[in-house]
C-alpha cells in the first residue's frame, strides 16, 4: 500500500521542483519531461505498470497525468482494474472514497460533454463552409488530363515505379489516382 507519485512538465526548460515538493510524501516518484500530447511517455507507462493493488497514484493536477478526457478515462479504468486509487492534490480528489469517485466521475462527464459540444460546433462550421463552396484537403497535384494519361499508361502496362517518378508522386498517391475514376 504505497503512495506512488507521477510528476510531468512539458519541456526540458521547465522545472519539476514544485511538483516534487508536493509529492514529497510519496514512497516512489516517476518524473518525466514530455509534452502531454505525446503518445510516448515511458515514465508514465512505467508508473502505471509499477502500481499494485492497494497503492495510490498521486499527481499534483489532472492535466499532469492525462492528455485528454479519453486518455484520463483509460488511465482511470486501468487503475480501477488494478484496485489502485488516484489522488489529485490540487483538485482535492481521492478515488479512495465515495465522494472522491463521484467528483472524479463528474469532472470526467463535464469534460466529455465539453468535448462533444466542441465537436458539434466544429461540424456545424465545416458544413457551413462546404455550403459556401469551401473545399477541404490538399489541392490535387494532377489535372484531369494528367489523370487520364496516368490511367492509360498504367493500363498499357507501365510500372508504378516509373509513374511515381514521372508524376513526382508517392506510391500511395498513384494508387489513389488509379482507384478513382473521376480524379
Amino acid at each position: 500500500m504505497a503512495l506512488v507519485g507521477y510528476a510531468r512538465v512539458s519541456s526540458i526548460g521547465q522545472s519539476l521542483d514544485v511538483q516534487m515538493d508536493m509529492l514529497q510524501d510519496c514512497d516512489k516518484v516517476f518524473k518525466e519531461k514530455k509534452s502531454g500530447s505525446s503518445d510516448k511517455r515511458p515514465r508514465l507507462k512505467a508508473c502505471l505498470e509499477y502500481v499494485r493493488e492497494g497503492d495510490t497514484l498521486v499527481v499534483t493536477r489532472l492535466d499532469r497525468l492525462a492528455r485528454s478526457t479519453l486518455h484520463l478515462c483509460q488511465i482511470a479504468d486501468e487503475l480501477q482494474r488494478k484496485n489502485v486509487n488516484l489522488q489529485v492534490l490540487s483538485q482535492n480528489i481521492n478515488t479512495g472514497d465515495a465522494t472522491g469517485r463521484l467528483l472524479f466521475n463528474m469532472l470526467g462527464a463535464i469534460s466529455q460533454f465539453e468535448t462533444e459540444i466542441r465537436a458539434e460546433r466544429q461540424m456545424d462550421g465545416i458544413l457551413k463552409a462546404k455550403e459556401k463552396g469551401v473545399s477541404f484537403g490538399r489541392k490535387k497535384k494532377l489535372s484531369q488530363d494528367q489523370i487520364q494519361q496516368l490511367h492509360q499508361r498504367r493500363a498499357s502496362g507501365e510500372l508504378i515505379k516509373t509513374l511515381m517518378k514521372e508524376y513526382d508522386l508517392s506510391k500511395a498517391s498513384i494508387y489513389r489516382y488509379l482507384s478513382s475514376r473521376k480524379g
